[in-house]
């Protein structure tokens, strides 16, 4: 029996809506809780970046999800002309648009947050960190449909731009494609 569009809006709208607050509030607090734990298990003047194990396999993993993410929802359905008006599922598109956005920016900041741990990755994403938050907004623009070509372009020009990074430091990243179950942690 096919379920009542209003019922689907409404139930969609309310998944979104607590995805997005449960990943707003699921990161602050474990930050906080991350770096209130380094400080006081390291009584040296280092930071947890600095000693960070496995930085580079850990930025090219994160930034690898990410990669993978936009690509699959938010790249290709803008070039195939899915987020115009009057396409078949552009909501649908929207709405995968938008948490692939919201997951690829929460994996950018933990790439950038891993490559701080290699001297020399933290020199070639130091320049990208300014674009990455400005991928923040993005998402809720991308699932609205306001502006998607600007959003999708934007998104595929910071992927390129992280991998290039990676590339120069000798951590070549690979686009992963996540589940949507991944999809939905954040």
């Amino acid at each position: 029996m096919p379920v009542p569009i209003r019922r689907l809006t409404v139930a969609l709208t309310l998944c979104c809506t607590l995805l997005v607050g449960a990943t707003a509030c699921g990161s602050d607090s474990s930050d906080r809780q991350n770096s209130a734990a380094a400080a006081t298990a390291t009584p040296t003047g280092t930071s947890s970046a600095e000693k960070q194990k496995f930085a580079k396999t850990r930025f090219v993993a994160n930034a690898g999800l990410a990669a993978g993410a936009t690509y699959q929802w938010i790249v290709k359905p803008w070039k195939a002309e899915k987020f115009k008006k009057g396409a078949k599922g552009r909501k649908v598109a929207l709405v995968k648009a938008g948490l692939a956005g919201a997951f690829a920016y929460n994996r950018l900041k933990a790439a950038v947050k891993n490559a701080q741990g290699d001297p020399t990755l933290a020199k070639a994403v130091a320049p990208l960190t300014a674009g990455i938050e400005a991928l923040k907004s993005l998402p809720a623009k991308l699932r609205k449909g306001d502006s998607t070509d600007a959003a999708a372009n934007t998104y595929d020009d910071i992927i390129n731009k992280v991998k290039d990074a990676g590339k120069s430091a000798g951590a070549e990243v690979k686009d992963q494609v996540p589940s949507a179950s991944e999809l939905t942690k954040g």
